[in-house]
C-alpha cells in the first residue's frame, strides 16, 4: 500500500508541477555531444537539452538539469530522484518498458554506412558484399558488416573508422546514423557521403522516460512533442545539431 501511495504521489506531483508551472527534474549526462554537452562557454546545451527547453517553454514549466552518469540515470529516475531522463534512452528491453515509460519520440537513430565521396559503389545493403568494412569487432556494426558479407578491417571506434575509410584502407564504415550525421556536420570536409541508411522500420526512437504511473503528465509531454514536430522546432533543432532533420523515421 505504501508503494502504490509513493507511485501516485510522484505521479500526481510530476503532473501537477506541469499544470502549476511548477519545476520539472530532468535527468541528463551533461557529456554526450551533441545530445547534452556543455559548450564553450560552459552552457549546458545539445539536441535533448534544447528539445526539453522547447517542451518545457511550450507547456510552462521551469526546467532543473541534473547531471549524472548513464550508469546511474535510470536508477536514479527509478528512485524518483528525477522526474523524467532526457538522454537518448530508447525503452529497448522488456526490463526497462516493464519500469519506465516514454513520450513520443523526438529523434530517431538507426544504421548507416558512410563511404568517401567518390565512391558510389554502395547504395543498397547487399552492396557491401566483398568490401571492406572498418568496425569494431565486439559490436552490433561488426556483426551487421559479417552478415552482409564484407570483410572486416577491425578498428578501435569512430574516429578511427573514418581515418581508414578517408585512407582507403576499407570501402566504408556501419554505425549509428546520428554519431555519423554529427561527425559530417562537425568535418564538412570529410571527403564522406552517406552511402546507405536503414529502413524507416528499422529505426529506433528515443523519447523522454519516466517512471510508470506518469500516464497524463507523459500525455501532456507527448502532445508538446508533436506540436514541436508540427511547427518545425524540432527539424530546426535537428539541422542545428545534425545537419537535417532527425525527428522523422
Amino acid at each position: 500500500l505504501a508503494l502504490a501511495f509513493t507511485h501516485a504521489y510522484a505521479a500526481d506531483s510530476l503532473l501537477e508541477r506541469i499544470n502549476n508551472h511548477g519545476t520539472v527534474t530532468v535527468g541528463t549526462e551533461g557529456t554526450y555531444a551533441p545530445f547534452t554537452y556543455h559548450d564553450e562557454s560552459g552552457k549546458l546545451t545539445g539536441y535533448d537539452v534544447e528539445v526539453t527547453r522547447a517542451v518545457a517553454d511550450k507547456l510552462g514549466f521551469k526546467v532543473d538539469f541534473k547531471e549524472t552518469a548513464w550508469d546511474a540515470m535510470l536508477a536514479g529516475l527509478k528512485a524518483e530522484r528525477f522526474d523524467l531522463v532526457a538522454n537518448q534512452v530508447g525503452l529497448t528491453t522488456p526490463e526497462r518498458r516493464a519500469t519506465f515509460d516514454k513520450s513520443a519520440e523526438y529523434s530517431y537513430s538507426g544504421a548507416m554506412a558512410v563511404s568517401r565521396a567518390d565512391d558510389e559503389r554502395i547504395k543498397t545493403l547487399a552492396d557491401v558484399k566483398g568490401l571492406k568494412s572498418a568496425q569494431t569487432l565486439s559490436s552490433n556494426y561488426g556483426e551487421m558488416a559479417r552478415e552482409a558479407g564484407a570483410e572486416i578491417v577491425p578498428i578501435d571506434g569512430l574516429a578511427q573508422a573514418i581515418v581508414v575509410v578517408q585512407q582507403k584502407r576499407a570501402d566504408f564504415t556501419f554505425n549509428d546514423s546520428l554519431a555519423l550525421l554529427d561527425y559530417m556536420k562537425k568535418n564538412p570536409n570529410s571527403g564522406l557521403r552517406v552511402a546507405w541508411r536503414a529502413d524507416a522500420d528499422k529505426k529506433i526512437g528515443s523519447g523522454f522516460v519516466a517512471n510508470k504511473g506518469n500516464d497524463e503528465a507523459l500525455a501532456k509531454i507527448s502532445a508538446a512533442v508533436e506540436e514541436l514536430r508540427a511547427d518545425g522546432t524540432l527539424k530546426k533543432l535537428g539541422e542545428q545539431f545534425f545537419g537535417e532533420d532527425v525527428s522523422v523515421r
